[in-house]
């Protein structure tokens, strides 16, 4: 029994802590974006008056319950992924569910919640969420192909499924894995411009063109819900993004600092290009990304 309450402990603080760095993260992305383009910018804490400002409204509209389930689909992915995902290393966090083989659950379950939602927004019937939809699968096939790639490369290098494997791995020999399978890296990086969808991937939402595509029909609660979602999956992203190639962290501070590198790369990239067209993007992901990941593969097999 008491086993079980550190584990319940360890997720709802997993959680928490998940929401609050991500939510902060995309604050400061708005400040940042602002000062480039010579404005001053929101606070860093309006998503989160934001957040309780949806949550405090009523919601009329009813599509359906697919729609409903929408939401739900994306905010359990994004539980479960922070929840598989260690946090630091050598046990210092609690040990939720990470367990050997997490890697492959890892990218069944991350597509699981985009896929939810597009059943959601399919049934809204607005043609902005179709459309949205429909770009989001299609840019998420072409950026699914150097992600598996990199990751492949790395279960092939190492001989191992397992997150917390690769943590050891790091730690034992000193050296981070975006230095010993530099190509793996790359192409994870590449790959990881189109799971932020900033600019100039950012052809899902597009709010000048489709009113925010698939969440159009979705305010009050249901868009509070995936506010949320958004923000813990972006830090479980991140973290799993530093555990298999910058070393994990040691503690809190060192996490917080890797990962708000990381996650200036494709805000500040998308900050300077303006939006690309569906078949850009995925021909942009099928290019330099996806030969970096073949090349990752080359290097763990004959190397």
């Amino acid at each position: 029994m008491g086993e079980f309450f550190s584990l319940l402990l360890g997720a709802v603080v997993t959680f928490i802590l998940a929401f609050f760095v991500g939510i902060t993260y995309g604050g400061l992305t708005r400040i940042i974006t602002a000062r480039v383009q010579n404005r001053i910018g929101p606070p860093w804490y309006q998503n989160l008056l934001d957040i309780v400002k949806l949550f405090s409204k009523k919601t009329a509209i009813h599509h359906g319950a697919m729609h409903f389930m929408g939401p739900a689909f994306i905010m359990v992915t994004a539980v479960v992924s922070v929840l598989v995902i260690p946090v630091l290393n050598e046990g210092r966090w609690f040990p939720n569910l990470n367990f050997h083989g997490d890697l492959i659950f890892l990218l069944y379950i991350m597509t699981f919640g985009p896929l939810g939602m597009a059943l959601g927004a399919g049934q809204t019937g607005n043609p902005n969420s179709a459309i949205g939809v429909t770009r989001g699968l299609s840019q998420m096939v072409g950026f699914e192909i150097p992600w598996v790639m990199a990751l492949v490369a790395l279960m092939i290098q190492y001989q191992t499924t397992s997150i917390v494997d690769l943590m050891t791995i790091q730690v034992e020999t000193g050296t981070w894995i975006a230095f010993s399978s530099p190509f793996a890296f790359m192409a994870a990086v590449m790959a990881m411009f189109g799971m932020f969808r900033y600019a100039p991937f950012d052809i899902v939402g597009a709010p000048s063109e489709l009113a925010s595509g698939p969440i159009s029909e979705n305010g009050g609660k249901y868009l509070f819900v995936m506010m949320t979602a958004g923000s813990v999956f972006a830090f479980a992203k991140l973290t799993l993004y530093v555990d298999l190639f910058m070393g994990g962290a040691d503690n809190l501070l060192i996490l917080v600092i890797k990962t708000f590198a990381l996650y200036m790369i494709p805000v500040l990239y998308g900050v300077i290009n303006p939006r690309y067209r569906t078949e850009q993007a995925i021909r942009w992901f099928w290019g330099w990304p996806s030969f970096f990941g073949l090349l990752a593969i080359l290097q763990a097999v004959f190397f």
